[in-house]
């Protein structure tokens, strides 16, 4: 006895068996890391939390480092939530190990 035709719009498998729906992965929301600009934090320290914590170049750091002295903010990287949020934990503890009151937030990306 052959098997029968599975109804139309639903999956199943070559025996016929019914399978779940597939649901689709939903893609993480990612977070930036963003430094603030202040009036004690060192342009050489934020360029050098920029190189040692996001791997940054020279050039890329020196970059980042006028985005956030002219513009007040400046973006590290963009990260998982847990991530962002732990290399904002790094770095604050690393500023205040340093002296400087650098403030870091983990924002959406949009």
């Amino acid at each position: 006895m052959a098997n029968p035709t599975p109804p139309q719009g639903q999956d199943h498998d070559e025996s016929g068996v019914l399978l779940a729906p597939r649901q689709k992965a939903k893609r993480p929301t990612l977070y930036n890391v963003v430094l603030h600009n202040d009036d004690y934090t060192t342009q050489e320290l934020v360029v050098d939390v920029l190189r040692q914590f996001f791997h940054k170049t020279d050039a890329e750091a020196q970059t980042i480092m006028l985005n956030v002295h002219n513009k007040g903010r400046g973006v590290a990287g963009t990260y998982s939530k847990d991530m962002a949020e732990s290399k904002v934990a790094q770095v604050t503890d690393y500023a205040r190990t340093n002296g400087a009151p650098l403030k870091l937030t983990a924002e959406p990306a949009i």
